[in-house]
């Protein structure tokens, strides 16, 4: 389970396989990322990077290669030398050290793995297998998600979104297998070359279990998805916060949906007390309950043992694992190679007791000295923010009143959670991986469901300390910075502050802006869903924002696919917003007021080059491909050159000439904020 709108930033130089040692900037600026041949003002991406990318090819267990990938195989090491003491020294059990040494250890006993085959599901195949009635087929459904293993919708746990310090049940639409509902809808030949190739994948797992015909029952369940991708909402229409808020009293969830049966599954999951939820996408549950109704049992079946295959896969023996592999990493991804089983046990661990093995990570990799400075940081952004909100023309008082209170009741979350969670009532044992895996996925489940009807801690973490990344998250107006986003070369005590603000700061700049984008204005200072705009500033604000949803209509990045201006929207508006803040926080230093170079660059240009090169990325033509049709977030490459391309500060910067391709023009030049 996890919060319905967590606005994220993203989609080392070591020795990684399939890569040699290159050049790269563990901090500051590195000259030779450049490319001399490429102009500033005519591809700054590229001409920030280009040597980078030269230099730097994609290792083959990766989809991408970028600054947060090389902070993640640093980050890897350290966590990999953690969990193998932890493994070979597990002190007393119950402890956390106990419990991810164990898990661990587990996760890496390849030889067990194996000798286990599928054999942890078979219990679960064989109730599949005695399903006589859809009556059974919607109990098992309920049982599976009081069980930890969610199918055919998603219940989440979430602040309620009128009302933000009561956590509430939200019911979503869910149960497909492909990345995306328009996967199953789009009809050229290349998707459907995929549905091919996707049904191929479903027919192979369902062999690996001995199914008898897995290729007509491959078949069954891509026609059941299909059914249920096409009542479900697209992309666009989820970031419509009210297409996720529909809030139903109990016997009328009932009364809409008898088949699934709101009341026994509330009743399955230990939760009778449940009154009122949220039935989030209405016409997605009466599409599943129909479902339920005339789709035969053996389809279901075949679907369920689809499901209870895909979501196992990684616990299991090589055969499912290397098969799990090649279509979710290698077709979809364009992966080479599958990664060694200790990164692999790493995430399975992150993903089991992330915040177990963040306390550890924290005490070695993010004193408090850092937290403090980079809190000085967030609130040098928020101070700079507030005075670009004083000057805008095309807000009113009213709305600017409103905007400062948000703004001041920002909640900074910095490095890692003042409370780390409790594990205590979760058992880890040396024996199996799987039982394990299923451990943790229900002690996750049941905490969740508990904190449903209960007050909001807002204390509480979404994103782990060992994490890079950064998050905001509207319903409890906080913006979140794990420690180890705060690292070289995003974050460096040691550098210059154009280093710093070009770097950590637009991505800073980038979540506040979140809380005043076209999703995250719809809620107020308390997290509250409440219009509290006037209509003619908003409609000014939705006139600005049309010109970037156009600007990024207007990208190719690969084939002939284009970017969805109004999917990537939100991330648009806090790229722009964030580097502007940025720049202005960045002004009010010591180095900003002065014309000094290092290294023959002058601040600004410092500035803006931390920036370009804070997003150095290269990715396989089928990871763009997959980002492009399904990511609210655009490609590295024009979260970099769309925001400069409108900003003077940049062309004055460079010595760029408007019309070239990083100076627009100023009838096409966006100015939000």
């Amino acid at each position: 389970m996890s919060p319905i709108f967590l606005c994220a930033l993203t989609a080392a130089t070591l020795a990684v396989a399939g890569v040699a040692r290159a050049h790269t900037n563990e901090s500051g600026i590195d000259s030779r990322n450049f490319d001399a041949k490429t102009a500033a003002c005519v591809d700054f991406f590229q001409h920030a990077n280009g040597g980078w990318l030269a230099a730097n090819p994609i290792p083959s267990q990766y989809s991408q290669w970028s600054l947060d990938d090389e902070l993640r195989e640093r980050n890897l090491e350290l966590l990999r030398e953690i969990l193998e003491s932890a493994a070979k020294n597990p002190g007393e059990n119950g402890s956390i050290t106990q419990k991810i040494g164990d898990f661990y250890a587990s996760a890496i006993d390849e030889s067990a793995i194996e000798a286990a085959g599928y054999t942890p599901i078979k219990a679960e195949l064989a109730r599949i297998d005695a399903l006589k009635t859809t009556a059974e087929v919607a109990l098992l459904v309920r049982r599976w998600h009081a069980q930890g293993l969610p199918v055919l919708f998603r219940l989440e746990a979430e602040s309620d979104m009128k009302n933000p310090d009561l956590v509430i049940a939200y019911a979503m639409q869910g149960g497909l297998g492909l990345p995306d509902r328009d996967y199953y809808l789009r009809s050229n030949p290349k998707s459907r070359a995929l549905i091919d190739r996707y049904r191929a994948h479903v027919a192979r797992m369902l062999g690996l279990v001995g199914v008898a015909d897995p290729n007509q029952q491959a078949g069954w369940v891509l026609d059941l998805e299909t059914r249920l991708a096409k009542a479900s909402l697209d992309r666009v229409a989820l970031r419509e916060p009210l297409n996720t808020y529909h809030m139903v009293e109990l016997g009328d969830a009932d009364a809409q949906n008898p088949t699934l049966d709101w009341s026994a599954t509330f009743a399955e999951l230990g939760r009778k007390d449940i009154a009122r939820f949220s039935l989030s996408q209405p016409k997605f549950f009466a599409a599943a309950d129909q479902a339920l109704k005339q789709v035969p049992v053996a389809h279901w079946q075949a679907y369920l043992r689809w499901h209870l295959v895909d979501a196992s896969a990684d616990g299991l023996s090589a055969a499912f694992v290397d098969a799990n592999f090649d279509f979710r990493s290698r077709t979809l991804r364009g992966v080479q190679e599958l990664k060694p089983r200790w990164k692999r046990a790493i995430d399975a661990t992150n993903r089991a007791l992330g915040f177990a093995l963040g306390e550890e990570y924290v005490r070695r990799r993010f004193p408090p000295q850092a937290k403090e400075r980079a809190l000085v940081l967030v609130k040098n952004l928020q101070t700079a923010l507030r005075a670009r909100l004083e000057k805008l023309d095309w807000m009113s008082a009213p709305t600017r009143q409103a905007a400062y209170a948000k703004l001041a009741s920002f909640t900074p979350k910095i490095g890692y959670p003042d409370k780390w969670r409790d594990y205590s009532a979760l058992a880890i044992q040396r024996g199996s991986y799987f039982d394990n895996m299923r451990a943790a996925e229900l002690f996750e489940t049941r905490r969740q469901i508990a904190r449903i009807g209960k007050p909001l801690d807002r204390s509480e973490w979404m994103m782990l300390p060992q994490t890079v990344n950064a998050y905001y998250n509207p319903l409890q107006n906080e913006v979140v910075f794990p420690a180890a986003q705060m690292q070289p070369p995003y974050f460096d005590a040691q550098a210059d502050d154009a280093v710093n603000y070009g770097g950590i700061g637009a991505v800073i700049g980038h979540e506040l802006l979140h809380g005043f984008d076209d999703e995250g204005s719809r809620f107020d200072a308390q997290g509250n869903l409440r219009d509290w705009w006037t209509a003619t500033d908003r409609k000014r604000f939705e006139a600005r924002t049309e010109k970037l949803v156009k600007q990024f209509d207007a990208y190719v990045p690969i084939d002939e696919l284009h970017i969805n201006g109004k999917l990537t929207l939100g991330e648009n508006i806090a790229d722009l917003g964030g580097v502007l803040v940025a720049w202005d926080a960045f002004g009010l230093t010591a180095q900003a007021k002065r014309s000094d170079k290092i290294d023959g660059l002058d601040p600004a240009q410092r500035f803006f080059l931390s920036f370009a090169q804070s997003w150095r990325t290269q990715q396989r033509p089928e990871a763009l491909r997959l980002q492009v049709q399904s990511n609210e977030h655009a490609p590295a490459k024009y979260r970099v050159n769309g925001p400069v391309s409108n900003l003077p500060q940049f062309s004055t910067a460079f010595g760029c000439s408007s019309g070239q391709a990083m100076a627009r023009p100023a009838a096409t030049r966006v100015d939000i904020w």
